[in-house]
């Protein structure tokens, strides 16, 4: 035992001095602040500081990272009413390809005597095969000014935000994410449809927080008539587009040795934004939506605690809701069971398995029945992923999902089960 005390004191010793004298550590305050979705450093980009370009832009307190994230799903039953892309009903149905490229460019401004100051910039492309969860678009993603008050006490971020980043978190791992279209449909803005808002965010100490947000709502028709409409994301409002409001609370700690990854979260959101009564929808607009949401993820058992203290088990769970009236999506629920680094061989990697169920809207599932139409109240899924890290940058994922009822409140006999298999990979420069 003293000998093992030793050892393992040494270790913790080699690995500060190599923090210590660890050349990327100058970029950290250049990686974008203010955002839960914890994107890679350039250490882990295929290109690092290759030819010293990403030292000389430093030197001048320039940033960048940029990624590029492709996805393939293919339902592998058969009988599964194949049909045109253009009347394709969920994904998988056809076999449904998927890239989105992001460059997201920051500026120090704590070198002119701002507390963490920084402006962002960033840009999005996206293409589907299937343009129903899109459409295609090349626009902005981000246009932000970010700095600190009161020694960190009090964070304010504020111009073209995309929230999805901002609260909730739903990527665990960094790669696999779980469905956030519970908040989507009631307004909050995303990495294809970033609007105006303005954030501050209060931390009581090292933990509690507290974080709200004046954001304009995306369309009340949803993503794809938001994108459709404004696709540079540049437009100020969308038609029928008012303001939403969030508050998050929330406990975060990181995982030390013997201290393990914690993150507790819950948050409402009120939308003055006119949406279309689904009980009966040739009446007047009305306004009033709203969601909620509590989620929780904590890390169950540290596998190498001393050196790598965030490899182990994680269990998680959300829950989201939304007035039914007013939102195809009433209620989802979420439970999810993750390991970062299970090997030895692979820290890097991330296996996840997650069940989902997604409740429909009372009020549009009756509409659709009243006219003849097979209709369910639920879908359900189970998603089984592995993610390997194959290099410096490079991210390459598999996985099977079985969903029951895999459309949207509408089915035929030929689309009541889905087994997708899913591929992808996510490269970071």
């Amino acid at each position: 035992m003293p000998f093992e005390k030793r050892g393992n004191t040494g270790r913790a010793a080699q690995t500060r001095s190599q923090r210590t004298i660890d050349p990327f550590e100058r970029y950290d305050k250049l990686r974008e602040k203010g955002s839960w979705f914890n994107i890679p450093g350039p250490a882990d980009t295929i290109d690092q500081d290759k030819d010293g370009v990403r030292s000389a832009l430093a030197d001048v307190g320039i940033g960048y990272i940029g990624w590029t994230h492709n996805s393939f799903a293919n339902n592998q039953l058969p009988n599964s009413a194949r049909s045109t892309i253009a009347n394709q009903l969920y994904m998988g149905q056809n076999p449904t390809f998927a890239s989105a490229n992001f460059m997201i460019v920051t500026y120090d401004l704590s070198r002119f005597g701002i507390a963490d100051g920084q402006i962002v910039f960033g840009a999005e492309q996206q293409y589907w095969t299937w343009d129903r969860p899109g459409p295609d678009r090349v626009g902005i993603n981000t246009l932000a000014y970010y700095q600190t008050f009161f020694d960190r006490t009090l964070e304010l971020k504020l111009g073209y935000l995309r929230n999805q980043n901002e609260f909730t978190g739903t990527l665990f791992g960094g790669i696999t994410g779980s469905n956030m279209s519970a908040l989507f449909q009631a307004g909050m803005s995303t990495n294809a449809a970033p609007t105006p808002a303005v954030n501050l965010k209060y931390n009581f100490d090292d933990h509690v927080y507290n974080k709200v947000s004046v954001q304009r709502s995306i369309s009340p028709d949803g993503a794809y008539a938001h994108i459709t409409e404004n696709p540079t994301g540049l437009t100020w409002s969308t038609a029928n587009a008012g303001i939403l409001l969030v508050e998050e609370a929330g406990y975060k700690s990181k995982a030390a040795p013997g201290v393990p990854d914690t993150w507790l979260r819950a948050g409402v959101g009120l939308n003055s934004s006119r949406y279309v009564n689904l009980a009966d929808p040739k009446q007047q607009r009305e306004s009033g939506n709203n969601f909620h949401y509590i989620a929780a993820d904590r890390q169950l058992w540290q596998s190498d605690a001393l050196e790598s203290p965030s490899r182990g088990i994680y269990g998680g769970f959300s829950i989201m809701g939304a007035p039914p009236e007013l939102n195809r999506i009433s209620w989802y629920y979420e439970l999810r069971l993750y390991a970062k680094g299970a090997f030895d061989s692979r820290p890097g990697d991330l296996i996840a398995l997650v069940a989902t169920n997604t409740a429909w809207s009372k009020p549009a599932v009756d509409a659709a029945r009243a006219k003849g139409q097979l209709a369910h109240r639920e879908t359900t899924a189970i998603t089984g992923t592995y993610t390997a890290h194959l290099a410096p940058g490079i991210y390459a994922a598999i996985g099977l999902s079985y969903i029951h009822h895999p459309t949207s409140i509408t089915h035929t006999a030929q689309t009541e089960h889905a087994l997708n298999l899913l591929v992808s990979t996510l490269i970071f420069f």
